[in-house]
C-alpha cells in the first residue's frame, strides 16, 4: 500500500468510519478468550455459523469486525434458521 492510501485507511480507521472487517484465525475459543481478558469489547461470544464459528468485536474507535474461524465446508446440515 503506497503511504498515501495507508494515510487515508488510518484516518477512517480513526474516525469509526471503516465500517466491518474479518480476521480468520485457526482457534476462536481460545484467542477469544485471550483478547478477552486483554480488554477487547466483544459485541457477541463465539457462535457457530455455516462457514464457521464467528465472535463480532468492536475497537475502540467504533468499527466492528468478524473473528472467524473458517470451516472447510459449508455446514448445511443444520438449520441455520434464527
Amino acid at each position: 500500500m503506497d503511504p498515501e492510501s495507508a494515510e487515508a485507511m488510518r484516518t477512517l480507521v480513526s474516525k469509526g468510519v471503516l465500517g466491518a472487517g474479518v480476521l480468520a484465525t485457526d482457534d476462536i475459543h481460545g484467542d477469544y478468550e485471550k483478547l478477552k481478558a486483554r480488554g477487547v469489547e466483544f459485541l457477541q461470544e463465539p457462535q457457530e455459523r455455516p462457514y464457521g464459528t464467528e465472535a463480532i468485536f468492536r475497537d475502540d474507535s467504533g468499527n466492528w469486525f468478524s473473528f472467524t474461524q473458517p470451516r472447510g465446508d459449508l455446514d448445511l446440515d443444520k438449520d441455520w434458521a434464527c
